[in-house]
């Protein structure tokens, strides 16, 4: 046989026993997603997908300029900012990876999903990860989930707030105060208001409804955004229904004073919200 077929045959048998090498050999584990930062599960236990809205009813604004901001959304309505900071540093020390090596074994505070967050609960960053950030399950009531978001040790966590660029826009006579948070898919927040806001995610994806301060929503306070999106949203007629919008990974969403808003995760999601107080 000429040298150039045998070699042909070498390599074909090389590539067979690398085939059947890989068929018999054990499984491995699936490498994680940089673009996700590591937070998505894959494989068997899953979270299924909860679906995103059919029409978004928010704006989003790539180009808004701080008077535009003042005069159209400020004080009256919501909008999606898109592109005004670049937060890749800040997105890179957010990964799973990153955030446990740094914090695993910080004490965090968790809070219970309902529309008063009575009940507080410490314990390790890093057991949280592990042990308590997983599909929400439909059945649980608000007061039996707990939530990291919001009741941050700015001190402890200063040396990751220091990477982040806020939206640019600020109101007159207000301060900006961080809430960080990384909570599981079908988790989220049911209805309630505060001051206006900012909300950016940085990894996963978050849907919003929101109602005027005029129309108070239809909801039970210690029941999750996932029960009321399955049990009462779909009996909403049409004019009753919130502006909703799901914010993708690098938006910002922007909530004017008193909007009632209720949130749900559709990943795990990870995201940082600027109060104006």
């Amino acid at each position: 046989m000429p040298r150039g077929g045998g070699l042909m045959a070498a390599g074909a048998r090389l590539q067979l026993l690398l085939a059947l090498w890989t068929l018999a050999g054990p499984a491995r584990p699936v490498a994680a997603d940089a673009s996700d930062g590591g937070w998505q599960r894959r494989g068997p236990g899953a979270a299924a997908a909860v679906a995103e809205e059919e029409r978004c009813a928010v704006e989003r604004r790539a180009d808004l300029s701080y008077s535009e901001f003042v005069q159209h959304y400020a004080f009256s309505r919501p909008v999606i900012l898109q592109r005004l900071t670049d937060n890749s540093r800040f997105r890179a020390l957010c990964s799973r990876e990153k955030l446990l090596a740094s914090f695993g074994d910080s004490v965090v505070r968790l809070s219970t999903a309902n529309t008063y967050s009575y009940r507080k609960v410490d314990l390790p960053f890093q057991e949280y990860v592990e042990h308590l950030l997983h599909p929400q399950d439909p059945t649980s009531l608000g007061n039996d989930t707990l939530y990291f978001f919001g009741d941050n040790n700015f001190s402890e966590w200063a040396s990751l707030f220091q990477h982040y660029s806020p939206p640019p826009f600020s109101l007159l006579g207000t301060t900006a105060a961080y809430s960080f948070g990384v909570a599981g898919a079908g988790s989220g927040v049911p209805f309630h208001w505060h001051g206006p806001g900012f909300s950016e995610v940085v990894y996963g994806r978050k849907r919003w409804f929101l109602y005027p301060p005029e129309k108070t929503p239809e909801f039970h306070p210690n029941k999750t955004t996932l029960a009321w999106l399955q049990d009462v949203y779909p009996a909403l007629a049409p004019s009753e229904r919130p502006l909703e919008c799901t914010v993708q990974a690098g938006e910002v969403l922007y909530f004017p004073d008193r909007w009632w808003h209720a949130t749900l995760n559709l990943d795990t999601s990870v995201f940082i919200s600027t109060f104006l107080s």
